[in-house]
């Protein structure tokens, strides 16, 4: 029965790895993963019960300089999770001991706010020598005074059960938020527009695949139990729409392909997926497109 619950809140400058520490929590994929910046979009919560507690992790955007509306909405969902968070504010930070710009402005947040604050230190296995680690600790040390320190590696999964029993022990006496068989709040269809950009994200190049948004058209589960996905994909320009297309169709169909089977290992049943590409130009900077591709505040 659970008897301690709380939400977590993960933040930190973009591709320092909140994602893939969501994941290792879970203990699956709840929020896509690749390593460009600006990844995560929207604010996801990753669901975990161990013993009497219940963990709600909120997996949010990485704070940056905001270029287009779209990046606005995302500096902003960050800057509402670290309001929201009752439980523990988890800072995420490379190993590097340099307090950033992006780390001092939530550091500068976390100093208003009552609840714990801890740091975690990912990729710590990357450093040659335990003296790094230390002058990283320190440099943080002297910014703010931090409940715990934990370093980790989020991609290895060194130091995670640390860090969770830590955080446990500032989860406050609560009722179960979120029933046992729930790992994420986002709903299915908003999964499989989230993993088909996943796939844009890791197979193009440059600024294309930050210019594109994925709508679910129709998400079905037929009789024989094969779930029925149709995926639009927008993008801004016409020549991103041949590129995303790719000769003969390759790249479409490559992208869909790994969709498809990411799609699969979700859901435990067959997919059958198709896919279009359309044009809606400069749409991050339209406020109603980007309302329609759910990026809005909930």
């Amino acid at each position: 029965m659970i008897k301690k619950s709380g939400i977590i809140t993960i933040c930190g400058r973009p591709n320092v790895g909140k994602s893939t520490l969501t994941n290792a929590f879970v203990g699956e994929k709840v929020a896509i993963v690749t390593s460009k910046p600006q990844t995560t979009r929207n604010r996801i919560c990753g669901i975990k019960n161990r013993g009497e507690s219940q963990f709600v992790f909120v997996d949010t955007p990485g704070l940056h300089r905001a270029r287009t509306r779209l990046g606005d909405y995302m500096v902003n969902v960050v800057r509402e999770s670290v309001s929201d968070v009752d439980a523990v504010l988890l800072l995420l930070v490379e190993p590097i001991p340099h307090v950033g710009e992006p780390e001092k402005q939530l550091i500068a947040r976390m100093k208003t706010l009552s609840c714990p604050a801890v740091l975690a230190i990912n990729k710590a296995d990357t450093l040659p020598q335990k003296d790094k680690l230390l002058e990283v600790i320190q440099a943080y040390s002297q910014e703010h005074d931090f409940d715990a320190v934990v370093p980790i590696s989020a991609r290895t999964g060194q130091g995670v059960e640390e860090l969770l029993n830590v955080l446990e022990a500032y989860l406050p006496e609560g009722p179960q938020l979120f029933p046992d068989d729930m790992t994420s709040d986002q709903p299915e269809r908003q999964m499989m527009a989230e993993i088909m950009r996943e796939k844009l994200l890791l197979l193009l190049d440059k600024e294309i695949p930050h210019g594109t948004a994925v709508e679910i058209a129709r998400f079905a589960e037929r009789e024989d139990e094969v779930v029925e996905v149709e995926a639009t994909i927008y993008c801004e320009k016409n020549s991103h729409k041949g590129i995303i297309i790719g000769k003969g169709g390759g790249m479409l169909k490559k992208a869909s392909t790994q969709a498809r089977q990411d799609m699969e290992k979700f859901m435990g049943t067959k997919v059958f997926l198709k896919t279009w590409v359309k044009v809606k130009e400069n749409w991050r900077d339209n406020p109603a497109a980007i309302q329609n591709f759910g990026y809005v505040k909930e």
